[in-house]
């Protein structure tokens, strides 16, 4: 079998629990009408509990049709950006899909962004419309950027009584519309907007700018309905309509974005909203609500594997322990099984895929590998150079092609043209990931390319030291970057952040020879610098970017 056979045989369908299908047909429908049809089939059900307040299906889609009739009033037509910028709320939930109910995408912004980034996502997408908290007003003042349309929230508008006491009294701006106030001025009359789901953008958002500047990622109506079938095609065991969702990964993100608000919402779940990843609440959550899947990400997991009230939650009872957004690390999962006795099963997506692409197989996940290709999802590995298939159990770059895979980037038709290869006929997607395909057709991860350390001509994958550090049971968190010296190319550093109790005793000497013990010499950090703490991205990452930043490697 060649190499491009191997890949497109899908060797990982034999592994799909049974009942997956290898594919599965993408209504042509909007991502609106796919919410609508949901708050049709039960407009009594609970659709959102946040901090103590209930929404049903049917209050949540009156709302969205008001707001989307008082937009469409207020200028914003098909085809024009609007920001949100805001927590996960049901305004959050509202404005969504009202804008797209308006022909508009939306573009969201990362709550804790500061008006320099603000400015540079309004400016870059031509976002001429904003909704947003009115805490966070303030920085969209600063960025200077002209507004069309503004409208504001507070956060206390959706607590129950007792709570919306302790909130603070919203400040508007002048020229601000209140959001309460447009959704008891207008009718629930959505406009009638007509769409075509494989061209017509729903959702912009913007990549995490690993290099260079943030690119905004064109993401149809139908991408994101193909990764919903998708996703409903994977968990089988989910019941739509019974399952109960915690919601606490930002929405502003793709994960919590399409894996959690889209899917849960339009399968007519119920989400149970934390503006935050408060630790204490999460867990008074899960059990109050008898959540039934867990979304996380791998920082949140090795901190709840030593958190004093992990045991109060039956994790055995959840459906779906799911871990995605950046590697999982063996020690971690492995110290989760012993305290909890469930399996985190973990997953692989992008922004540019609309999430979810990879999933471990839920009655046969495999340790150290993100999963398999997820239905109507094809992947590959190629070399990165030659752009070639690489040949079986061969790292390389890996390569996806789906109905889920986004248009381009916005106003970047070079970056999008060198985001795509053609081969075979196919379109596909380079994700800059170095992965390699076992036997069976599951995927591991090893790098980000850009990641990837040249050391006297040997190639040093970062994630591969990082693992034996992380397996050092003094260290609570690392990262480690090459540091540029033109004698050997670049140098290694680790940087390291202890464990309390360890802080002050262990010496950079004895977590090089730790190292030394598992590693060949070559990948044995050179540097190694003790921290308090090592930045992060918006969703927990250890940010390697702003590391390499930091020390101008």
């Amino acid at each position: 079998m060649g190499a491009s056979e191997r890949y497109l045989s899908r060797p990982w369908l034999k592994h799909y629990q049974e009942g997956v299908p290898a594919s599965v047909e993408v209504p042509l429908k909007s991502v609106s009408r796919m919410f609508d049809e949901a708050t049709e089939r039960a407009p009594g059900r609970t659709a959102v509990v946040f901090y103590g307040r209930s929404i049903t299906y049917r209050e949540l889609r009156e709302a969205t049709d008001r707001l989307a009739c008082a937009l469409a009033g207020l200028g914003v037509k098909k085809g024009d950006r609007v920001a949100l910028y805001l927590v996960n709320s049901p305004q959050f939930i509202i404005a969504y899909f009202a804008a797209l109910k308006c022909g508009a995408a939306v573009t969201p912004i990362s709550p804790v962004y500061t008006s320099h980034e603000v400015r540079y996502q309004l400016e870059d997408s031509g976002a001429r419309a904003v909704i947003c908290q009115d805490a966070l007003y303030e920085k969209v003042a600063k960025a200077g950027v002209a507004i069309d349309l503004l409208v504001v929230t507070n956060v206390g508008e959706y607590l129950p009584a007792f709570k919306r006491l302790f909130s603070r009294k919203m400040q508007t701006p002048p020229q601000a519309h209140r959001l309460q106030d447009l959704l008891k001025r207008y009718p629930p009359r959505p406009p009638d907007i007509a769409l075509d789901p494989k061209t017509d953008i729903a959702a912009l958002p913007y990549t995490g700018g690993t290099t260079g500047n943030p690119k905004g990622v064109m993401l149809t109506h139908y991408n994101l309905v193909a990764a919903l079938v998708g996703a409903q095609a994977a968990f089988r065991a989910f019941e739509p309509g019974k399952e109960v969702i915690l919601a606490f990964l930002p929405f502003f993100h793709i994960y919590g974005q399409a894996v959690i608000m889209l899917n849960g919402l339009c399968q007519g779940n119920l989400l149970v909203l934390l503006t935050s990843p408060d630790t204490e609440a999460i867990l008074t959550a899960m059990e109050r609500y008898q959540a039934t899947v867990f979304y996380g990400v791998p920082t949140l997991y090795e901190y709840l594997k030593d958190h004093k009230d992990t045991n109060k939650v039956d994790w055995r009872r959840l459906k779906l322990v799911l871990s995605g957004a950046d590697t999982l690390h063996e020690s971690t999962l492995r110290a989760w099984a012993r305290r909890t006795g469930s399996t985190i099963i973990e997953g692989y997506g992008l922004s540019e895929t609309a999430s979810l692409s990879h999933l471990n197989p839920l009655q046969r996940p495999k340790t150290g590998s993100f999963g398999c290709p997820v239905t109507n999802m094809r992947a590959a590995v190629i070399d990165p150079e030659t752009l070639e298939f690489a040949a079986g159990g061969e790292t390389g770059e890996l390569v996806l092609d789906g109905p889920n895979v986004m248009l381009g980037y916005w106003n970047r038709p070079e970056e999008t043209a060198r985001a795509f290869v053609e081969k075979d006929g196919t379109r596909w997607l380079r994700t800059g990931d170095i992965v390699r395909m076992d036997g069976e057709g599951y995927f591991h991860f090893y790098d980000r390319s850009k990641d990837l350390i040249k050391y006297k001509g040997y190639s040093i994958f970062a994630k591969d030291v990082e693992d034996v550090l992380y397996g050092h049971p003094q260290v609570k968190a690392a990262g480690v970057i090459g540091v540029s010296d033109p004698s050997v190319g670049q140098r290694i550093k680790a940087i390291v952040v202890l464990q309390a109790d360890a802080r002050g005793k262990l010496s950079e000497d004895e977590i090089k020879a730790y190292c030394r013990q598992q590693l060949a010499e070559y990948k044995v950090p050179h540097i190694v610098e003790f921290r308090g703490e090592l930045p992060k991205t918006d969703v927990g990452k250890v940010s390697r970017r702003e590391l390499r930043e930091e020390t101008g490697a």
